[in-house]
């Protein structure tokens, strides 16, 4: 797969089989990064549904300036903000809304196998969120600096600058857990 573009095109020709490959491939790390902007696991499942339906009924023009999955990651962002800033305005949630956060746990130990895996994790998470989301797109999804950018509306020496600090960051949250410098 030449990283979702393919796939993409089949679907806008009618094959429906193309959307359900863009599904399969990119739904979880997608929901993870998302999971960033949304800081819960539902909203971030919710936000990766409303960008694959934007895809199916919308079909928007990947016009190719970027990698095919630079821009689903852009268009999932752009909902992400746009459901935190709803969320803001009202603040009227119930208890319910809450109820899926011990699923969490679940998900992300299928996709972070080993123990230092969910350390890390856990370490990134006390991190600010603008750190989270470098270190998750460029390491865990391999995006490069330019891609990162432009998902996350920033320059690349931006992008460069958040790197540095987000990994000297990180360090120190591993050291405070008791991992030592050869490990890193």
């Amino acid at each position: 797969m030449d990283n979702g573009e393919s796939s993409y095109r089949r679907f806008l020709a009618g094959d429906d089989n193309g959307m359900v490959e863009l599904v399969h491939e990119f739904r979880d790390g997608l929901m993870l990064y998302l999971r960033s902007y949304t800081d819960d696991i539902s909203s971030a499942e919710d936000c990766v549904q409303d960008t694959f339906i934007k895809l199916a009924v919308k079909k928007p023009r990947f016009n190719g300036k970027s990698s095919f999955k630079t821009w689903l990651y852009t268009i999932g962002r752009n909902i992400a903000v746009d459901h935190q800033r709803r969320f803001k305005r009202n603040r009227d949630v119930s208890l319910d809304d809450y109820s899926s956060v011990s699923d969490e746990a679940d998900i992300e130990q299928s996709y972070l196998i080993t123990e230092q895996k969910i350390n890390l994790r856990h370490a990134m998470r006390r991190l600010k969120e603008e750190y989270q989301q470098v270190l998750y797109l460029t390491y865990f999804e391999d995006f490069s600096n330019e891609d990162t950018a432009r998902i996350t509306g920033r320059s690349r020496k931006q992008i460069e600058n958040l790197l540095y600090n987000a990994r000297k960051a990180l360090r120190a949250e591993l050291v405070k857990e008791g991992f030592s410098y050869e490990n890193l």
